[in-house]
């Protein structure tokens, strides 16, 4: 094992793609200079590794990146192209969510058209509402689209791996804040399947479902409630298109309560279809209704108190637990 970051676990991935198939490249705004002179960001180096015909710096335009990675994927490469900010998703959503979602559709599954979207996303640096909502419920309500969101360098590595050889449009969402969190990361070359939900600690008590930076909340919380005795199970989603159904109803059928974290905001948030889904298919196993605990509806402050107090957090999660066995 070694110790990377997210952004490192995914230059890593990057780099082996690369060297693997020739058809792999990437664009975006500043992913050969800049801010990617940093060793921790996750295109550093490459640009001096593979040459600016496969590491391309764009223009400061969504729409454009978007439609180069759509025109590329058409004509037979593998783009991997960034989008710096979630909520800049907006202004590229007509070239992915009406082109690349469609395309495969639209041809009747006789052709491919393998690209990547890595987005970046969330709050907690300070950088402001235009900056760091999440949006990852937008991106999941376009068919045509898989959509991946790691919360341990690991997952990153081998979810990214995954993504760049499959044949259709992956949206891949990192957290900011994971950037520069290490963890446990396996040598050489693996992938993790897209669409396989994982398991990060068993429990008997509750079912929490969570994915990205909100999984290092989730580990604190069912520290601190373990020593109350209460066992919690934290279900790690990974990708939200195409959902683990199984591992969610499997989970819930044991404990029969269920707790949804996310960071984004409330209404329309993910959490609402997962809540759903066990409404339909587990109702009778709940011993009690399914809460979530998610950023309150309103656009992510710029003040660093603000901020800290729009995050969800392990003492949301410890109250809301503890709520069931009162």
């Amino acid at each position: 094992m070694q110790e990377l970051t997210l952004g490192q676990a995914v230059n890593q991935a990057l780099r082996e793609e690369m060297s693997r198939d020739a058809l792999v490249f990437i664009a975006g705004e500043g992913v050969g200079v800049g801010i990617h002179s940093d060793p921790r960001m996750a295109t550093h180096g490459l640009l001096e590794e593979f040459g600016p015909r496969r590491v391309k710096d764009t223009p400061v335009s969504e729409a454009a990146i978007a439609g180069l990675a759509v025109g590329a994927s058409v004509m037979g490469l593998r783009p991997v192209v960034e989008i710096m900010f979630n909520p800049f998703f907006t202004i590229a959503a007509d070239q992915i969510v009406n082109h690349a979602a469609k395309l495969r559709y639209l041809s009747g599954g006789k052709s491919k058209f393998p690209l990547v979207v890595r987005i970046k996303t969330g709050a907690g640096l300070g950088a402001g509402c235009q900056h760091s909502h999440n949006l990852e419920a937008w991106v999941a309500h376009s068919p045509g689209l898989k959509v991946v969101m790691p919360g341990t360098p690991a997952d990153a590595k081998g979810l990214l791996k995954s993504a760049i050889r499959d044949e259709n449009p992956v949206i891949f969402i990192e957290d900011m804040i994971l950037n520069f969190v290490p963890g446990p990361v396996p040598e050489g070359d693996y992938t993790i399947p897209i669409g396989v939900a994982d398991i990060k600690k068993p429990g008997r008590d509750v079912t929490l479902v969570t994915w990205s930076k909100m999984l290092g909340a989730a580990f604190k919380a069912a520290g601190m409630l373990k020593q109350e005795g209460i066992s919690v199970e934290i279900v790690d989603l990974r990708t939200l298109v195409p959902l683990d159904e199984a591992a969610i109803l499997t989970s819930v059928k044991k404990t029969g309560r269920l707790v949804v974290l996310h960071e984004a905001t409330r209404t329309g948030g993910f959490g609402g279809e997962i809540a759903a889904l066990v409404a339909e298919k587990a109702f009778d196993m709940l011993k009690a209704p399914v809460k979530r605990i998610t950023a309150p509806d309103i656009p992510v402050p710029f003040s660093k108190p603000l901020e800290d107090f729009y995050m969800p957090n392990e003492k949301d999660l410890i109250d809301t637990i503890k709520g069931f066995f009162k």
